[in-house]
């Protein structure tokens, strides 16, 4: 994406880092300070943000979105993880968890550092072709760390396979096949004077 970006706006500077090491550096004010999908990995939010408020120049704006605090998906892997099929491969803190808060808590952090702020979220129901296709998606997102804490490709799959069980039995098929995916997204955009 971001060298689409430089290619589409070669004028512009783009800064590919970090989010953590980058706001801790700090540095000269940005127009924009935006993160698509990426916060929930950086820890300790009530740190980070009023370092990345801090990047934004005067009349900016930081703009963020990511997945929602606890969708049934996230919450099924962290049941599996402390059952006693897997807390022994998965004992606690071997798996880094999405970091993600309710909106109040993002207010609380932000408004003292901007003169507005705009917080909400939006549930997108997704059709999916089938379980499968939710156990897919995962995979490359918040069923990851738990994946990657466990030793073994058996292991692995083992995980993914009562995973999607579980799946199966949260998100049942509709009438024509398909499966209606719910998922939450926190937005924000937070100006600075």
């Amino acid at each position: 994406m971001i060298e689409a970006a430089r290619l589409a706006y070669p004028g512009w500077r783009w800064v590919e880092r970090d989010i953590g090491q980058w706001a801790s550096e700090g540095g000269p004010g940005f127009d924009v300070v935006f993160s698509n999908a990426a916060l929930q990995w950086v820890p300790d939010h009530a740190v980070l943000l009023p370092q990345l408020m801090a990047m934004v120049a005067p009349g900016g704006a930081l703009a963020f979105q990511m997945p929602a605090q606890d969708s049934l998906a996230h919450r099924l892997m962290r049941t599996m993880a402390a059952s006693e099929l897997w807390r022994d491969s998965l004992p606690a803190g071997r798996v880094v968890e999405w970091h993600s808060h309710q909106p109040d808590f993002y207010y609380d952090v932000l408004a003292p550092y901007a003169s507005r702020v705009d917080l909400w979220e939006t549930e997108y129901v997704h059709v999916m072709a089938d379980a499968e296709a939710i156990v897919e998606w995962y995979r490359g997102s918040g069923l990851r760390p738990y994946l990657d804490a466990l030793n073994t490709e058996a292991e692995r799959e083992r995980f993914a396979g009562q995973y999607l069980e579980g799946i199966r039995e949260l998100y049942p098929r509709r009438g024509n096949g398909r499966v209606l995916f719910p998922f939450r997204r926190l937005f924000a955009i937070v100006s600075r004077e």
